[in-house]
C-alpha cells in the first residue's frame, strides 16, 4: 500500500493488551478500527501476530560520537529505528534540531527532551549545555520549552580529582530546577550511573532514571514508593568493562567501580521490578551506540529475569501509556508491527519484524 487510497486489513491476532487479543483490525485513513469499513475496495491484507509499534524509551536521533550530526546521518538513525520496529522514541537528550522529523510520515514519532543538561567538564564534549549550578534553572526551563515534555539532566559524572563517579549538582539546585521543569508541566528525568546522587534527585521530585545501576536496597524503596521509573539501558550498560578497561591507567577506582555496577546489573534490574518500580526499554542508541537496538534490549531485560510478557510490555503497552501516546485503540494512528509468531512466547521474535506500518502505510 503505498498510500491511504486503500484499506489496509490486519488478521491473526492483534494484541490490543497482553490479554486483549483480536482477530482483525482495519486501517482506514491511517487510522485504526476494529469495524469492517462498508463497500471496502482496494483492501490489503497482511497476517501474522501484530504490536503497537515498539517504543524506546532512551533513544538519540541526531547525535553522534563527537556531538550534533548532519540531517542525512539523522534520518539514517531514525530509519533504522524504524526498520527495527520502534515507531515512537523518546529522545533523552540531543544537541540537533529534529522538529523536520515531525513533517516526515515515514519515520519513527519523537518525544523530547531537548538537550542534556550537565556540569561544566563533567560530561560528553559537544553533547549538553554545560553550566554551573546557578544557572540550572534557566537552563531547565530553555529545554523544557524545547522538548515535548521532558526534561534531561546529567545527575552524575566521573569527577577527575575523586577519580571516580560523583554526583554533578547540589540538593538545592536539582530541587529548584526539577520544581520549575515542573511549573512548565515538564517531567525530569537524569542520567545516573553511580548510587551517591539517586536520594537526592528523587527525593526532589524527579520522575525517571536512566541507567540506574547505582539503585541499591536501601534505595529501592524509596523509588517504588515515589513511582520513579527507570529505564535500564542493559545494552548500554554491556559496554562498561571495555569503558573500564580504557580508563584503568588514569582513573583505577572509577573503573573498579564500573565493573561492579556492570557485574550486578541484572540483580538491580530484577530487584526493581520485583519492588514495583516501573521499568522501560531504552537502548542509549546514538553517540557511540547503534541504532536499531530495541529487540535486545527486550531480550536483556528478560535475561535479568523480567516475565516476557512484561518486557514486552515495558516496549509497547505499558511504555505507550507512560508516555501518553496510544496503542492499538480505536481511532488511533496506525502505528504497529506485525511479526510471524507470537511475542507474549518468546521476545526473541522482535528481532524480525513481518510488516511495519507507520502512520497508516506500509514502510518495511
Amino acid at each position: 500500500m503505498s498510500d491511504r487510497a486503500g484499506v489496509l486489513h490486519v488478521k491473526g491476532r492483534v494484541l490490543v493488551g497482553p490479554e486483549d487479543v483480536r482477530d482483525e483490525l482495519w486501517v482506514v485513513d491511517g487510522r485504526i478500527s476494529y469495524d469492517r469499513p462498508v463497500g471496502a475496495r482496494d483492501v490489503r491484507t497482511v497476517e501474522g501476530w501484530a504490536l503497537p509499534g515498539l517504543v524506546d524509551a532512551h533513544c538519540h536521533v541526531g547525535l553522534g560520537a563527537h556531538g550534533p550530526v548532519d540531517e542525512g546521518t539523522a534520518e539514517k538513525q531514525a530509519l533504522t529505528d524504524r526498520d527495527a520496529g520502534t515507531l515512537l522514541i523518546r529522545d533523552a537528550g540531543s544537541p540537533s534540531d529534529t522538529r523536520w522529523v515531525d513533517d516526515r510520515e515515514d519515520l519513527p514519532k519523537i518525544i523530547r527532551a531537548g538537550r542534556h543538561i550537565a556540569r561544566t567538564r563533567r560530561y560528553i564534549r559537544g553533547y549538553a549545555h554545560e553550566i554551573e549550578p546557578e544557572d540550572l534553572v534557566a537552563y531547565v526551563a530553555r529545554e523544557a520549552r524545547r522538548g515535548d515534555g521532558w526534561v534531561k539532566l546529567v545527575g552524575d559524572w566521573i569527577d577527575r580529582d575523586l577519580g571516580d563517579l560523583a554526583p554533578t549538582w547540589p540538593r538545592e539546585a536539582v530541587e529548584a530546577g526539577i520544581a520549575e521543569a515542573h511549573r512548565l508541566g515538564a517531567r525530569v528525568t537524569a542520567h545516573c550511573f553511580a548510587e551517591d546522587s539517586l536520594r537526592d534527585l528523587v527525593e526532589s521530585g524527579i520522575d525517571c532514571i536512566e541507567h540506574a545501576t547505582g539503585l541499591t536496597e536501601d534505595l529501592i524503596p524509596l523509588f517504588a514508593s515515589r513511582g520513579v521509573a527507570i529505564v535500564p539501558t542493559l545494552v548500554n550498560i554491556a559496554t562498561f568493562p571495555k569503558l573500564a578497561d580504557g580508563g584503568e591507567s588514569r582513573f583505577p577506582r572509577w573503573s573498579a567501580h564500573m565493573r561492579r555496577l556492570h557485574e550486578r546489573r541484572y540483580d538491580t534490574v530484577r530487584s526493581a521490578y520485583d519492588a514495583g518500580i516501573p521499568v522501560f526499554v531504552g537502548t542509549d542508541a546514538g553517540g557511540t551506540l547503534p541504532h536499531g537496538l530495541v529487540a535486545a534490549e527486550v531480550a536483556e531485560l528478560v535475561t535479568a529475569g523480567i516475565p516476557a510478557v512484561e518486557a514486552l510490555a515495558a516496549t509497547t503497552w505499558s511504555a505507550r501509556a507512560w508516555l501518553g501516546r496510544p496503542g492499538l485503540e480505536e481511532g488511533a494512528a496506525a502505528d504497529l508491527v506485525v511479526y510471524e509468531s507470537d511475542p507474549r512466547a518468546d521476545v526473541r521474535v522482535l528481532a524480525a519484524p513481518r510488516r511495519i506500518v507507520l502512520s497508516g502505510k506500509i514502510v518495511g
